[in-house]
């Protein structure tokens, strides 16, 4: 008998997952923030779910979300990059609860490298994050959360930052001038990897690890954007002198090492 996900966050990462994951075989349940969208998503023949984290608690149908679901993807973004003194990790408080209170013994925890500084220069899954923002410390404390809770078992993805289908960055830079930040490698990882390492963790149930799910290959942002630029035939982004300042690169050992795998996606 297959094994029932549930998915937490139908959006632009969680929906090609869910898709990719019944092709194989799984049965998915899935979650969107309201009940118009659950509707139009289960008149498709989408088993979707209205829920909502809120300060206060889980609005809508948590229950009926994790019922009889074996394993948890957790894919809500922290929603804090504008300051907007959200409290996250309350959220993501009351979401275990539920979680506790289900039939779900593993989850997946879908992180970002932003819990890493940038002083901390090159790191891996082996170095403690040191995050610099506000969204980073509150990511780093709801994946503590999930990691050590009781009758859990947890593997935390830290993506790198994500790109693919009409997502790339280079668009939002093009044409820009005197961007900081030249200097700093890319952290990147397309759509296609992420739903891969995702599949691996669960078909070769490597849950209770910590994954740094970044391309390899890191060249510098002056470099990469404006080579992306003249391939979409934009007008390259130009980018001020940083020689003094601190970056992160984000490495992996344990998405070789644990589970074997290759990127598919050339940068």
């Amino acid at each position: 008998m297959s094994k029932t996900i549930a998915i937490a966050g139908l959006g632009w990462l969680g929906m090609p997952l869910a898709q990719k994951l019944m092709m194989r075989g799984y049965r998915i349940k899935g979650s969107v923030t309201t009940v118009k969208k659950a509707t139009t998503l289960q008149a498709k023949g989408i088993d979707a779910y209205a829920v909502d984290m809120t300060e206060e608690g889980v609005v809508g149908a948590p229950q009926g979300l994790l019922k009889n679901a074996e394993i948890l993807i957790i894919m809500i973004p922290p929603g804090l990059r504008r300051n907007s003194g959200s409290n996250y990790v309350g959220k993501m408080s009351h979401f275990l609860t539920e979680v506790q209170a289900s039939d779900v013994s593993e989850v997946i925890f879908i992180s970002s490298t932003s819990v890493y500084g940038d002083d901390q220069g090159i790191v891996t899954e082996r170095d403690f994050p040191e995050p610099e923002n506000e969204g980073g410390k509150q990511l780093l404390q709801a994946e503590q959360l999930f990691f050590n809770a009781t009758g859990l078992q947890t593997s935390i993805v830290r993506f790198g930052g994500l790109y693919g289908g009409s997502r790339q960055p280079v668009k939002f830079l093009a044409g820009r001038k005197e961007l900081s930040g030249g200097s700093a490698p890319v952290n990147l990882i397309h759509r296609d990897d992420c739903i891969e390492i995702i599949s691996e963790i669960i078909k070769q149930q490597s849950f209770g690890k910590i994954f740094n799910a970044v391309h390899p290959s890191h060249p510098l942002k002056k470099e990469y954007y404006k080579a992306k630029a003249e391939e979409l035939n934009l007008e390259p982004p130009t980018f001020a002198e940083d020689a003094d300042a601190n970056y992160k690169q984000v490495d992996s050992i344990n998405v070789k090492a644990v589970l074997g795998y290759k990127f598919k996606r050339e940068l």
